[in-house]
């Protein structure tokens, strides 16, 4: 079980085709910040039906995009 579960099980329940969440809002979600590792757990999110599309240093969002199947 991956630490990035809890997120990945969120942003997987959304009726949306596109989700965006704050570092804040995710945090809220995970209990802890997100990190570098973020990077490398990203393409677990792909199980759940989800991608992620862009992540913003600047802003501090993350998009999550629906994929198509």
């Amino acid at each position: 079980m991956s630490k990035y579960n809890p997120l990945w099980s969120r942003v997987g329940k959304s009726k949306e085709v596109s989700l965006q969440l704050s570092f804040e809002e995710i945090e809220e979600v995970l209990g802890f910040p997100v990190d570098h590792s973020f990077l490398k757990y990203k393409k677990e999110l792909s199980a759940y039906g989800w991608s992620v599309q862009i992540i913003s240093m600047k802003k501090k969002t993350v998009l999550f995009h629906r994929q198509k199947g």
